[in-house]
């Protein structure tokens, strides 16, 4: 685990994601709010990829609760099938698709407690919701960012909650909307697990990895 970076270290590295990416966006398709919740609690030990792939044609024909529910668990499990856990993840959408309808009247709630409170939906998912639909400074660890965080300095921390912690307390308010994106695909494309791309990483010279690939 590296050393937190300062204030002013943590700022260029930034300043420098902003520039290069001003807008990023998340990778997983989605046409309204519904349907990112969905994505997003299938993407759970599965690539974004591959959940798109799988939800493109499920989103045509259930991008609300109810239209969910008409299509069934067998229905669901036959459009993601290709997904690890399919099973599991089927039934969790079944049962979050039928509080939405029965006790939100349809609408997906915009409370990271009430959104944690649906079946698959934890944490990190509820904080990609706020985040990407509503536009909170909600920070979602994934391993991405935990490696990035750590291997760095940016928001070290032992466990996914200390790394969001550090995010939320050491990354400057002007650029926390967009930073769980910038980190997600630096360690996505850049710092990546086993090869990490540093020979031409933009933050080298800032990054406090002893182990850098020349």
């Amino acid at each position: 685990m590296a050393k937190q970076l300062d204030y002013h270290t943590i700022r260029e590295i930034f300043t420098r994601f902003q520039e290069a990416d001003p807008e990023p966006k998340g990778e997983l398709e989605h046409v309204n709010v519904y349907t990112l919740v969905v994505a997003v609690a299938l993407s759970a030990q599965a690539t974004d990829a591959g959940v798109n792939k799988a939800t493109r044609d499920l989103f045509k024909i259930a991008d609300t609760p109810q239209k969910m529910l008409d299509l069934g668990e067998e229905g669901l499990i036959e459009h993601i099938k290709t997904i690890g856990l399919f099973r599991q993840k089927a039934k969790n959408v079944i049962k979050l698709s039928r509080i939405l309808v029965e006790d939100y009247g349809g609408e997906v709630p915009n409370s990271r407690a009430a959104l944690q409170s649906l079946p698959g939906v934890g944490r990190k998912t509820a904080n990609v919701v706020l985040n990407m639909w509503w536009r909170q400074p909600a920070q979602a660890v994934d391993t991405h960012i935990f490696r990035v965080g750590n291997r760095t300095g940016i928001c070290p921390g032992k466990d996914v909650d200390a790394v969001e912690r550090a995010i939320e307390d050491n990354i400057p308010a002007d650029f926390q909307l967009h930073a769980h994106h910038w980190l997600i695909l630096h360690g996505r494309y850049h710092c990546k697990a086993r090869k990490p791309q540093c020979p031409t990483c933009i933050i080298r010279d800032l990054c406090q990895f002893e182990d850098k690939t020349l």
